[in-house]
């Protein structure tokens, strides 16, 4: 009996050592992680974390959405670490774990002052970061962003001609931002769902889409899956996409990626976007609408919430006349709308108009009379937005 034990301990014990060294193997060969702090210009700490590779390799940032935090990405960073590529993902200040005040308890005007002066600053330390991590290709820099991470991960790409990939889910970017995307040759992979929570964001991913000039660009257009990094779960084939396409576009064919051979079918309104953003562009729609308003005095050339935004980019950028003219084709093709004509009286008044930034003021007052579509939060919002500009030009509001 005894003879017959030994075998079957000998096997008993090389089973259990091929299992421990599988796990040890297996352990081995998970994609490192560690969570880091980094220090920026004025002293906030900022939380990140570090996928590496473990071998030379190019490097990715991803850049969250503003209703979710770093730790959205982890599983896709395994993957593109799996793969070959060093990630960074971080926490903007006033998310997740780094520090600054709470950006969701911020007054607007204080949220949009962080998002201009100190979010690029921070974004920079991160890719001073990540590039210096030994094996990491400084030139072969892709990044990746969802919701307002899209105009973080286009500005970045401004900034720095290192990057040579984007990835963009569920969001825009500015003026400046879309003029980049014109001229730049950055490969670009889009995603966007039907079911978004914020219904203009398919729109405008579209049309980045459209003017984006590297021919290798995809869009992946699903019918649900929510917004961003949403997306993840309801389709577990987006990250492996993306994977795929940082692998195609930093180690295969760096910066470039192939021709797509069946590319989506875009609707005319996207294209009437973009006429629309161009320098005369809103007069040549204006004149359109003229034409097909007697066949079709309801007919939608484009989005009123889109081209409302598109109208304060101007204008934010300096550009006063062109929102202007922007603003006014909004509100000849939305007349029912209080809030197209509360816009149109602040392109107005930005361009010296006082007049008729009054008129129109007073006519987003009127029309609120009458809205029956506006939910409550934003008739207050348009009323008081109209008011205080008629106390601005001294008249009392009624």
């Amino acid at each position: 009996m005894k003879s017959q034990r030994q075998p079957v301990s000998r096997v008993a014990g090389f089973l259990f050592i091929s299992c421990l060294l599988g796990t040890v193997i297996s352990a081995q060969s998970l994609p490192r992680s560690r969570v880091l702090d980094l220090s920026t210009a004025d002293g906030t700490k900022l939380k990140a974390t570090y996928f590496g590779a473990g071998k030379p390799g190019p490097g990715v940032l991803l850049l969250h959405q503003c209703n979710r935090q770093r730790k959205v990405w982890d599983a896709l960073a395994q993957q593109l670490a799996a793969a070959g590529i060093n990630v960074l993902t971080l926490d903007y200040r006033g998310f997740g774990e780094s520090g600054g005040d709470r950006f969701d308890k911020l007054p607007q005007e204080k949220a949009a002052q962080v998002i201009g002066e100190k979010w690029p600053g921070d974004i920079d330390e991160a890719f001073r970061f990540l590039t210096s991590q030994p094996g990491v290709g400084h030139d072969l820099i892709g990044v990746g962003g969802a919701s307002c991470g899209v105009n973080n991960s286009v500005q970045m790409a401004r900034r720095h001609p290192e990057v040579k990939s984007l990835v963009l889910l569920s969001g825009g970017t500015d003026l400046g931002g879309r003029q980049f995307l014109r001229s730049s040759k950055l490969p670009v992979l889009f995603s966007v769902a039907d079911d978004d929570e914020f219904p203009p964001t398919v729109q405008v991913i579209e049309w980045l889409f459209t003017i984006t000039s590297n021919p290798g660009k995809k869009l992946l257009h699903y019918a649900n899956g929510g917004h961003g990094a949403d997306m993840f779960p309801v389709h577990p084939e987006l990250p492996a996409k993306i994977v795929e396409w940082y692998t195609t576009t930093l180690i295969k064919t760096p910066g470039n990626a192939p021709r797509d051979t069946n590319p989506p079918a875009i609707p005319q309104e996207i294209h009437t976007l973009d006429l629309i953003d161009q320098p005369g562009g809103a007069a040549k729609v204006a004149q359109t609408l003229a034409e097909a308003r007697p066949s079709d005095p309801k007919a939608p050339l484009f989005s009123e919430a889109v081209v409302n935004f598109v109208g304060y980019e101007h204008l934010q950028s300096g550009d006063t006349k062109g929102a202007v003219e922007i603003l006014k084709l909004n509100a000849v093709a939305y007349p029912d709308s209080p809030n197209v004509y509360d816009s149109l009286a602040d392109a107005y008044l930005a361009n010296g108009q006082k007049d008729l930034a009054r008129e129109n003021a007073k006519k987003a007052l009127e029309h609120l009379e009458s809205d029956t579509i506006d939910p409550e939060a934003r008739r207050k919002g348009i009323k008081e937005s109209a008011e205080e500009k008629l106390r601005q030009l001294g008249d009392t509001p009624q």
